[in-house]
């Protein structure tokens, strides 16, 4: 058997805070879930969020869940089914555009050029990021050498 090192209170207190984050992510993709009744398309959108507020709830309550298979299959599965579809609904909006973007569901209120450019922007910047990252190697000389394995 190994040996078990306790957490010093200095982890134990983050751990708590990871709990608070998860349960937080889980009420907010929770009340998302709620507000799609209204949409054409509710059931889609009713179980893209509340398989999330189910498992982020799950973490919160016992982090360890996340050793479980059946968590981590269907975490997977559910980030898959979302990669997936943000590519179909990328791909029907440039397929289906029509002249102005505005008449799409995303650009239907007074902001929504302004919002979808923010979000655009929003889901760049990691990707932008890591490049970023990637490309320059003053950065990476910094890193840890577990971490300079990575891609």
């Amino acid at each position: 058997m190994a040996a078990v090192c306790p957490q010093p209170p200095a982890a134990r207190g983050w751990g708590g805070l990871w709990r608070l984050c998860n349960l937080l992510m889980a009420a907010f993709f929770g009340l998302a879930a709620a507000v799609q009744v209204n949409d054409p398309d509710a059931g889609l959108w009713i179980v893209v969020y509340s398989v999330p507020a189910a498992l982020t709830l799950l973490v919160g309550y016992s982090p360890s869940i996340t050793d479980n298979v059946v968590w981590r299959t269907l975490s997977d599965l559910h980030s898959v089914a979302c990669v997936m579809g943000t590519i179909a609904l990328g791909c029907s909006l440039f397929a289906y555009t029509q002249a102005n973007i505005l008449h799409e569901e995303e650009g239907r209120n007074p902001f929504g050029g302004i919002r979808l450019l923010v979000a655009i922007s929003l889901s760049l910047v990691p990707f932008v990021m890591w490049l970023y990252i990637y490309v320059n190697k003053e950065v990476r000389s910094s890193w840890p050498t577990h971490c300079k394995t990575v891609i």
